[in-house]
């Protein structure tokens, strides 16, 4: 569905937050350091950033700043654990989108992840009909003509990031990106296994996904 970067400096946090991401169908990754992080993204494109302000290394403003002046325009959410104005403000300024005081209640994470990457994509619907396809991205829910899909969390990240482009090619990299972590070890035929499910759910009524041959792969809109 998305390549997700936590940057937070506790572990635990860092673990929980990852952990409701990836059950969302998200591909996560999670790391403790600004400049960590920082060097995974010149490796490893991401869809969203959340970062923490207080890093052991460099803040997260300067983490956010870092990414702005190379010209990098992905969401970012902010956590603080302080309700301070002028942080909130500094971190608007530098070039975030949103934020989360500590504690934060985990259903507002993933509402305000979901509205965060539905902007990113130019769509703030988050549901999306493909001929009998209906796609909710808030709830994580697909059916097919009334019938509710049964998708494991990265078939539902296959389903969600082609719908999202349905009617266009969909390289297999972008597709590995956002259904895998950089540090998952992934099996070379894993990605046609999870397409293949996807497949058998949609049929026989539901928008066919068609193999482009050395190019990836395109959700039918017919």
């Amino acid at each position: 569905m998305a390549h997700i970067l936590v940057v937070e400096d506790d572990p635990a946090l860092a673990r929980g937050v990852a952990a409701l991401l990836r059950s969302a169908g998200h591909a996560v990754d999670a790391v403790t350091q600004g400049m960590a992080a920082l060097q995974l993204v010149e490796r490893e494109p991401c869809n969203l950033f959340i970062v923490d302000i207080g890093l052991p290394d460099i803040s997260g403003f300067e983490v956010i700043r870092r990414l702005r002046s190379r010209g990098d325009r992905t969401p970012i959410l902010v956590l603080t654990a302080h309700e301070r104005v002028s942080e909130l403000v500094q971190g608007l300024d530098l070039g975030a989108d949103d934020y989360l005081v500590k504690p934060f209640d985990a259903s507002e994470l993933t509402a305000r992840v979901r509205a965060l990457l539905r902007r990113n994509h130019g769509d703030p619907n988050p549901v999306l009909n493909i001929g009998a396809l209906t796609l909710d991205r808030a709830r994580g829910t697909a059916e097919v003509a009334g019938r509710p899909l049964q998708l494991r969390p990265r078939e539902w990240a296959v389903l969600a990031c082609l719908g999202a482009r349905a009617g266009e090619v969909v390289a297999r990299k972008v597709l590995l990106s956002e259904v895998f972590s950089f540090d998952d070890e992934v099996a070379p035929n894993a990605l046609e296994v999870h397409i293949a499910r996807v497949r058998r759910q949609l049929e026989p009524d539901g928008p066919a996904i068609k193999t482009i041959r050395g190019l990836g792969y395109l959700l039918d809109r017919a």
